[in-house]
């Protein structure tokens, strides 16, 4: 059973998100919260294994809040899928600086909310499509790192840098295997020991490494 705390200032469209996933049968949802602060308070008391977070919200915003509940000392990470839309899409470096594994777009369908959370759930990051190619505007309008920083990935094997620059290209668990023409589940294995060595928390914060060390750029 996945634990799900729903935050979203909105009442209404907060209760919309609660009959969603209420209505199936691995999802409870075991709180909610309509401003920032409730939610890192119900956050660190309840330790539901995904947070539904909004980002525009009173008292604390949901970038503040997402900071505050990932450095908590909870007895298992809390993990964090943010809301948002088009015209907050300049915020979503920052929550992912701040411990976001993941981001939907609040036109997305029932079907996507719950599919969002069960990956979030299970260790893996999301990004809408959407979401990431704006993510990508950002760094190319943003100023260019200074010089690639090849230090970042001496810790790695020559086959998990391969993996590592393949993740922060997009790429899936089974591309990676195609391209390198090893297996699904050793893909997975390598991905693993990459995100340990190089204490990442999941694959989105592998491809903001990527990008704001220059070790991979918009065109590259």
């Amino acid at each position: 059973m996945t634990r799900v705390l729903v935050v979203d200032d909105q009442s209404v469209f907060r209760t919309g998100l609660v009959a969603i996933l209420g209505s199936q049968p691995d999802l409870e949802v075991v709180g909610e919260a309509g401003d920032g602060a409730q939610a890192v308070t119900l956050g660190i008391d309840l330790e539901p294994d995904v947070v539904l977070m909004d980002v525009r919200m009173p008292v604390l915003d949901g970038i503040e809040a997402t900071r505050r509940l990932t450095a908590a000392p909870t007895s298992t990470p809390v993990r964090v899928l943010m809301l948002t839309t088009f015209d907050i899409d300049d915020y979503v470096l920052d929550a992912l600086r701040a411990g976001a594994s993941g981001f939907l777009l609040k036109d997305a369908g029932a079907e996507d909310l719950i599919a969002a959370v069960r990956t979030i759930a299970a260790g893996d990051a999301l990004l809408a499509p959407r979401v990431t190619r704006h993510l990508v505007e950002a760094f190319i309008a943003g100023p260019r790192p200074a010089a690639p920083t090849a230090d970042v990935l001496a810790v790695l094997t020559d086959r998990e840098r391969d993996v590592f620059m393949l993740m922060a290209r997009g790429r899936s668990n089974g591309e990676i295997g195609r391209e390198l023409f090893i297996a699904e589940q050793t893909v997975k294995t390598h991905v693993g020991r990459v995100l340990a060595k190089l204490q990442l928390r999941d694959r989105v914060h592998a491809v903001v490494l990527a990008y704001e060390s220059g070790l991979v750029t918009p065109a590259g």
